[in-house]
């Protein structure tokens, strides 16, 4: 046996070539050990039937239904994966119809407050208005029926001779009104306004209209000395009188 032969069948080479844990240039040159000389052939043969036999010794049975319970497993993993998906997916369509139902009731919750809100505020608006009125009443019922009530009749000028209105004014109760009987008829770009001059300060009382209540009376306010003034202003009224369109006055 040559030298060369013997070195390399004392080396470990074929038994790691059969395990396959040699590297590329090991490989290369195991195979052409094999291919070039018969010695080394024969023990990787040997080596080779060894290993097999070896394998089949301490080789077990696979278990019966082991496949069968692999592939269940698979499925049954898939399966579940599958569920869980699905879950997930029922959980967030859920959670979105949640969310969208919260909101919703949340929005609706938050617009019922509001006309509710709005209720109370027209509702507290109406009970005051009421309780205007109602005072209203009251005062003109005290105004025109208390012996100390003071009358005056109210004559208009040049300007509006056929202008006529009763002032009633009450010192011991404070209080006055104006009951309107006829205004003039004015072209359609001019109206009538009332003023009321009480401590120095010159208070607008609105536009008079033809009222169709010739009993209806509009309250004035109540000061010493006071004085009222109706006027001819452009249609709409104005922020200050003019005083030289001043029709009427009521001293009180």
């Amino acid at each position: 046996m040559k030298e060369k032969v013997r070195i390399f069948l004392e080396t470990d080479l074929l038994e790691k070539y059969l395990l396959g844990t040699t590297s590329a240039e090991e490989s290369a040159q195991v195979e052409r050990y094999i291919a070039m000389y018969p010695e080394v052939r024969n023990t990787y043969q040997e080596l080779e039937e060894n290993l097999e036999a070896f394998a089949k010794l301490y080789s077990r049975k696979t278990p019966e239904g082991l496949r069968e319970r692999i592939f269940n497993g698979i499925r049954n993993q898939r399966s579940g994966r599958r569920r869980f998906i699905r879950y997930a997916i029922a959980a967030s369509i859920a959670a979105l119809f949640f969310a969208g139902s919260s909101y919703f009731f949340w929005n609706q919750n938050q617009s019922l407050q509001q006309e509710n809100a709005m209720v109370n505020n027209k509702i507290q608006v109406l009970e005051a208005d009421m309780r205007q009125q109602l005072e209203d009443v009251r005062n003109q019922f005290i105004v025109l029926n208390n012996p100390q009530t003071r009358k005056y009749l109210v004559n208009g000028n040049q300007k509006a001779r056929d202008l006529k209105a009763i002032a009633y004014v009450n010192p011991v109760k404070k209080l006055s009104y104006i009951n309107v009987r006829n205004l003039p008829q004015l072209p359609e770009n001019q109206c009538y306004q009332m003023w009321a001059e009480v401590n120095g300060e010159m208070v607008n009382l609105g536009i008079l209209r033809d009222l169709d209540d010739k009993d209806k009376l509009l309250a004035l306010p109540y000061g010493e000395k006071a004085m009222s003034y109706i006027t001819i202003e452009p249609e709409g009224g104005n922020t200050s009188p003019t005083v030289q369109n001043i029709v009427a006055n009521i001293k009180y």
